[in-house]
């Protein structure tokens, strides 16, 4: 039946709950949507829908899930995964003048609004909001083209918790696309797309469907009708179908580019019209590409139309895979099924191995026992974990670290649970993953060893966790059940799932496993309030932080520059020292977002006393923040030669090119001024000095901890995660999995000193970007931009030797690219210490270090520390006094370790030398006074018991003093040898003993006969007399009380006895 004739069309549902399996049949008559409405299918589409599935099943019945061959269209071509791949870039490199510009990193290290990159446009957000840096070779592209690397998993995009339930979907998957910025847009990207999928890829033509946006009344939008007739030029009209705002509005968040967009659609069965299946969760009715026509961009406000067209394609590499190879679904193809069994025989090869059956591609009912689910869930996951941290991000507490760990510990709940794997069993996938994937993207193989070892720590943790997660749950069922509740308390699963990483999926299973059902409402209204709490406490935080104007840039602020003609700032002057730049014109005023006459920002002229004001010029020589390094302050002068500021500079920015210097005015300023910038270079050469022993650094951590730059294949160990250097100190984070030793820290400070003393020259040279990246042993940010030429900094060596090769060992040298500014010789950085060396994250490790005058006071402060520990190892202290000091001496010296800025070295050695002065010469005083007292107390005791002998009064109570400190068990046991005594049991005894070091004293007392005489009470009242509170209990037999003071004690060891 046609779209137009389907009277009950259901509602578009994101996972369905309950399907038969694609693989094999459909039931008979099935006529029911995923939604559970109705849905009306004739017999005659039912039987093609059979005849089609039944002929793709092997001969003995079986479904062709596993078939292991290359695959093949109906053609005769064999389409590999990898010749997938590279036929689609090949088709739009050469055919169609594309630039194949390499998939971004999956960890968008530049964009703080994306926990993952998960969109091939990610990466080109810059070009679309026009904020992109001139100076890069990004800012060039025209047409672009790539298979990009995606997750969704978290944030507004996040397929996690339906991997595995079906065929399809996956937190990790590849994204073929081909970009226009500002060149074609409609007519060119819909004809490039139909040659590419029916001439290239030689699919079915009858088996096409396209959408198109069908227009929005309540936000004023349109329908597409050109997109509509240029589709019809490729197809009859009922296969091109009008979609509504959430499937043919692509909008990549809350905010950003976004724009109309139009969908292909590819029917698996064919020879039918299945446009009433287009958009309705239909297996085997599929998208399969997306043109985004970008033309918006939304903020606060609402939608702004950008100053420049873009086109933006997606089309799912898994997903043409599946239809390429003639397989039903995306993990019957040869991207899954050697991982598939790898599992297997993994698990086979295992040593308390159970029998495990082959993948067989069963979902719903036909997956009883979550066998087939359990072999999508582990092989979708490792392909996400692995990607995510061979590109920086590690399983951690929050954010995407928090992400990553959920993903793992669904991964070894499935694979244990239902695979019977063993434990520490999802890292050693990594190795089959690096196989099928390797080729494509080689920096999985080259961080190998650090995923493995960042899988396998993970993976350990969790297994820890999950007896005492098994346990809460176990619990909290076995008081359900004899009660005959059949609901497990939403507030308990969300228990599980936020404090010991079970995720509702698996409650949900072991619920349904115990014949329970979770209480989902509960659940997510507790998710909610969480939620509502965290959101609160941002949005406090943000009112805090926007309490004054928003003095950021976002597109309609560059569009509105660009389209006055305003110049891109030229900022070569920033690499000068000591001296003005004068003529620099006052181009743009900027009073921050929603202000001025067009409520852009801009105005033509701002006030004196103006509190904050931004100023874009033509040039300037103020160093704006980015690479890590802060930016320069100073004043913008009226002249070279005056020294009143008309601006004091507190913060420099820049965006799309444009320098945006903030600051408060002290004078009028008005567009067309010519001012003079007067950085401050006395706090330039405190963050100089920071930053060029940044990149000391870094190479003398390589060398240190992987034998250095050029000896090691696994970049992902040791590369830089992030920095930043101002003017008081610098902060470095590198992929580490362990604390770093004293000597591994001493043996990094050694070499950056060593090239402090040796005065190394520091170049710094715009190189061509690709000369630049063929420099052996170069070190960049990972995920970074560089502008092309790029500027090469290099220590010890010249960056013309090192481009022309003339540099014997370029692994000897530190060399980086970055813009920053630098000393010229290291000499001028005088000093460097590390200041501290913590863990941030699962495998990121920071060291926070200083130069010049802040090191100067941390080494002496090293200094003094070691020279205070020699005293108080030179003590002798075999008597009570030198013990006493000894002991009060190490209290200071934990003391200096937390407050003096000690080097991270010293503090780790402070640390060690406490432990070995407690463990040997104070324990060993402490021991020997000990024994002292016990003698000493020993003799007095003896003298107590004689006196009791001598009375021969069986209801005789005695009260001494005898100082043995407030060693309790030292008590009883000398009542227990010489006041137990048959002789002397009946007699009843209260012994006060000061300890002078602590400055407290403690009461004993003992009852032979409780009713004559209450301990306890007896013990209290010699406290009490003593006029001073103590706290203590025990019986009416045998109590003790302790009084924080010597004060009273005289007192309290007056016979304080009650009537006998």
């Amino acid at each position: 039946a046609s779209c137009a004739s389907q009277k009950r069309r259901r509602t578009k549902s994101a996972a369905p709950t309950h399907e038969p399996s694609v693989m094999t049949s459909w039931p008979a008559g099935w006529a029911q949507n995923v939604d559970g409405t109705e849905h009306v299918v004739d017999e005659a589409e039912q039987a093609k829908v059979a005849a089609v599935l039944e002929s793709r099943k092997t001969p003995d019945g079986a479904a062709p899930a596993m078939a292991s061959s290359d695959g093949a269209s109906p053609g005769t071509t064999k389409w590999t995964a990898t010749k997938i791949r590279d036929t689609f870039v090949g088709f739009f490199e050469h055919k169609h003048g594309h630039t194949h510009w390499p998939s971004s990193s999956v960890v968008p290290h530049e964009d703080p609004t994306l926990l993952f990159a998960n969109a091939g446009m990610n990466q080109y957000k810059s070009i679309f909001l026009g904020t992109v840096d001139p100076s890069t070779a990004m800012a060039k592209l025209k047409r672009a083209c790539n298979s990009q690397k995606c997750i969704r998993a978290g944030g507004k995009h996040n397929d996690l918790d339906d991997v595995g339930k079906d065929v399809y979907h996956h937190t990790f998957f590849e994204m073929l696309g081909n970009w226009s910025f500002g060149d074609y847009f409609k007519e060119e990207a819909i004809a490039m797309a139909w040659a590419c999928l029916t001439e290239e890829f030689g699919l079915d033509a009858s088996r096409l469907y396209a959408t198109y946006f069908g227009g929005d009344p309540k936000e004023g939008l349109e329908p597409d009708e050109e997109a509509k007739a240029l589709w019809l030029k490729y197809l009859p009209a009922e296969r091109v179908l009008p979609g509504s705002k959430k499937d043919n509005f692509w909008e990549m968040g809350d905010t950003g580019p976004c724009g109309p967009c139009t969908e292909i659609h590819y029917d698996r069965i064919g020879g039918r019209n299945a446009a009433h299946l287009v958009n309705e969760d239909d297996p085997n009715v599929l998208e399969i590409w997306n043109n985004v026509f970008i033309q918006y961009n939304r903020d606060s406000s609402g939608l702004k139309v950008l100053p420049a067209k873009h086109v933006d394609t997606g089309m799912g590499f898994e997903r043409l895979a599946s239809i390429l190879q003639n397989k039903m679904s995306n993990y019957d193809t040869d991207i899954f099924t050697p991982l598939f069994e790898e599992i297997r025989a993994l698990v086979l090869s295992s040593s308390d191995a159970v029998a495990l059956g082959p993948y067989e591609g069963r979902v719903g009912e036909a997956d009883a026992d979550l066998k087939d689910t359990a072999y999508r869930v582990v092989a979708d996951h490792v392909r996400t974990l692995s990607f995510a941290i061979a590109d920086g991000a590690v399983p951690d507490k929050l954010g995407r670290g928090y992400v990553l760990r959920r993903v793992l510990r669904r991964a070894v709940w499935f694979a244990q649970r239902f695979l019977h794997a063993p434990k520490g069993f999802v890292y050693r996938l990594v190795g089959k993953l690096c196989e099928v994937m390797g080729a494509a993207y080689p920096e999985l193989v080259r961080a190998r060893d650090t995923i493995e070892t960042i899988l396998k720590g993970e993976e350990a943790d969790f297994n820890r966790t999950i007896d005492k997660g098994a346990k809460f749950f176990a619990k909290k069922v076995d008081e359900l059940l004899p009660k005959g509740v059949k609901v497990f308390s939403g507030r308990d699963a969300f228990h599980l799932s936020g404090s010991l990483g079970f995720p509702l999926d698996l409650t949900e299973i072991m619920c349904e496993e115990r014949g329970l059902t979770v209480d989902v409402a509960e659940y997510e209204a507790a998710l909610a309030e969480e939620k509502a709490k965290n959101e609160a406490a941002l949005k406090k935080r943000k009112a805090a932080k926007s309490s004054t104007a928003d003095f950021t840039m976002g597109p309609e602020q560059t569009a509105a520059l660009t389209s006055q003609n305003v110049p891109k700032t030229e900022t070569g002057a920033k690499y000068s020292w000591h001296q003005r730049l004068a003529g620099c014109r006052v181009e743009a005023i900027y009073l921050g977002r929603g202000a001025g006459p067009k409520k852009d920002g801009f105005v033509e002229s701002a006030p004196a006393d103006t509190p904050q004001v931004g100023i874009v010029l033509d040039k300037t020589a103020f160093y704006a923040e980015m690479g890590g390094q802060t930016a320069d302050s100073g004043a913008l002068l009226a002249s070279n030669a005056e020294e009143d500021a008309v601006m004091t500079v507190e913060d420099v920015q820049v965006y799309g090119g444009y320098v945006v210097h903030l600051g408060a005015l002290a004078a009028p300023v008005t567009v067309g001024t010519t001012l003079a910038c007067d950085v401050d270079y006395d706090r330039r050469s405190k963050i100089a000095p920071n930053h060029t022993m940044t990149h000391v650094l870094n190479f003398a951590l390589r060398e240190v901890l992987v034998g250095g730059a050029s000896k090691h294949d696994d970049e992902a160990k040791c590369a830089q995660r992030g920095s930043f250097v101002d003017d008081e100190r610098l902060r470095f984070d590198f992929a580490w999995d362990a604390p770093l030793s004293e000597a591994e820290l001493r043996a990094v400070e050694s070499i950056c000193r060593r090239q402090i003393e040796e005065g190394l020259a520091v170049d710094a040279r715009d190189t061509p970007l690709a000369t630049a990246l063929a420099i052996p042993s170069l070190r960049h940010m990972k995920g970074e931009t560089y502008p092309d030429p790029v500027r090469v900094v290099a220590v010890g060596a010249t960056v013309e030797g090192l481009t022309a090769s003339a540099v014997a060992d370029p692994g000897a040298y530190s060399i980086e690219l970055c813009g920053g500014t630098h000393l010229r010789n290291t000499a001028d950085a005088v000093g460097f210490v590390v200041l501290d060396e913590s863990g941030i994250a699962k495998g990121v490790r920071r060291i926070v270090a200083a130069t010049r005058e802040k090191a100067a006071e941390s080494l002496a402060a090293g200094t003094a520390m070691r020279e205070y520990f020699a005293g108080l190892e030179a003590l002798d202290a075999s008597t009570e006094a030198a013990a006493a000091e000894l002991d009060a001496g190490i209290k200071k010296a934990r003391t200096m370790l937390t407050e003096a800025p000690l080097p991270a070295a010293d503090k780790i050695l402070g640390r060690d030398k406490i432990a070995a002065l407690v463990a040997g010469p104070l324990k060993a005083a402490q021991k020997a006074a000990a024994a002292k007292k016990a003698q000493v107390a020993a003799g007095a005791f003896g003298d107590l018991a004689a006196r009791a002998d001598a009375t021969g009064d069986a209801a005789t109570a005695f009260v001494a003093r005898v100082d043995f400190g407030a060693d309790a068990k030292l008590w009883q046991k000398l009542h227990k040898t010489h006041l137990s005594k048959p002789q002397t049991r009946s007699n009843f005894f209260l012994v006060v003993s000061a300890d002078a070091i602590d400055g407290k004293f403690v009461v004993f007392a003992t009852s032979p006969d409780p009713k004559l005489l209450d301990a306890k009470a007896w013990a209290q009242a010699a406290v009490d007399g003593s006029g001073t509170a103590g706290k203590g209990g025990g019986k009416a037999a045998s109590a003790n009380f302790v009084v924080p003071s010597l004060e009273g004690i005289d007192r309290g060891t007056k016979p304080w006895l009650p009537e006998l």
